[in-house]
């Protein structure tokens, strides 16, 4: 099929697919924002309503509960498909292997078949976790990776890595219009109390004065990026030519121990830090390299690291006083 010209009409269609998750209602708040009509499809395995309950009654927006790797119907044009679909925390994907697997392999067949009959543009949501536990730091594109096909996380890289092959693999047999972020660990409101990544399990066993769980001696490191930076590299890196891989991420590195530290000073909490042993394949280090983001997208983060988690702290203090999401005993991964 040849490639569709984005109609010029005032109001682009975009279906996003898991538009009730962390990073998908975000994108979905942002794409109305701009003057896109929307249409949010999500299994709410992972997501929730609740993340797009304040767009009741916005004629600009729909949803549908669907499972992504069902067939995908919709009647009218369709712009931009924005495929976000999949649990994206080690406490989901290890809950979920099989569900993992099948919405990065049929649910993103489904999702690129939309856009192929459709003529849309495609952005697949790809994830750092294809570099594996890296051996080139910081990470560029052109990385092959360090994967463990059979370890534990193996469901998650892979099914991702498959994604990414799909993608392009419909890109050059029907020339679909597409484009691959890498996404690097992202963190903000909307993320769930019992999500299982660093940043939310950091934060609420901070606001209990329980202890914050470090594996290993917390040597390894991670790069945050606040989610209004992350949406704002996805907008960029749809709009813009070009079809390779694009890392979205924060370079600025820090150790586990440091980002302990910073949750219970900006915190104030009086909790102590604990250590555990190692989980298995927990990557050493990762950090993106920007550099093609920068050239091609024009882009970089702008929120500092404390500003972005104060915000998020506030986000999860009203959720914990509202009795949301649980705060119970859990172990974290990043």
């Amino acid at each position: 099929m040849a490639k569709k010209k984005i109609t010029d009409a005032k109001n682009p269609v975009s279906v996003v697919t898991g538009g009730a998750g962390f990073l998908g209602s975000h994108l979905v708040d942002c794409l109305l924002a701009r003057g896109h009509q929307v249409v949010a499809i999500d299994n709410l395995v992972t997501g929730a309503v609740e993340n797009v309950a304040h767009l009741a009654g916005n004629a600009g927006f729909r949803f549908i509960q669907q499972d992504v790797t069902e067939f995908l119907f919709l009647d009218g044009p369709v712009d931009y498909v924005w495929h976000l679909a999949s649990p994206a925390s080690p406490i989901d994907y290890l809950e979920l292997p099989i569900q993992t697997l099948k919405v990065g392999s049929l649910g993103t067949h489904k999702a690129l078949g939309l856009a192929k009959h459709k003529g849309a543009r495609f952005l697949l949501a790809s994830t750092s976790e294809i570099y594996g536990d890296p051996l080139a730091h910081p990470q560029r594109e052109d990385y092959w990776g360090n994967v463990n096909t059979v370890g534990p996380r193996g469901c998650y890289d892979e099914s991702k890595r498959f994604a990414e092959a799909l993608t392009m693999a419909y890109h050059r047999q029907h020339q679909v219009d597409t484009r691959i972020a890498r996404i690097f660990n992202t963190y903000g409101p909307r993320m769930r109390l019992r999500d299982g990544r660093v940043v939310p399990a950091f934060i609420s066993q901070a606001l209990r004065n329980r202890p914050l769980t470090v594996f290993g001696r917390g040597q390894q490191t991670r790069s945050f990026c606040y989610c209004e930076d992350l949406i704002e590299g996805l907008y960029r890196l749809m709009m813009s030519r070009g079809n390779d891989p694009v890392n979205i991420g924060n370079p600025a590195e820090m150790t586990v121990l440091e980002f302990a530290r910073a949750i219970i000073r900006l915190t104030g909490s009086r909790s102590k830090i604990v250590f555990k042993p190692l989980p298995e394949d927990d990557p050493r280090q990762r950090r993106p390299d920007i550099s093609r983001a920068k050239e091609l997208l024009g882009w970089a983060p702008r929120v500092a690291l404390e500003e972005g988690i104060v915000k998020t702290i506030d986000y999860f203090q009203g959720r914990m006083e509202d009795g949301g999401g649980g705060c119970g005993n859990f172990t974290h991964k990043a």
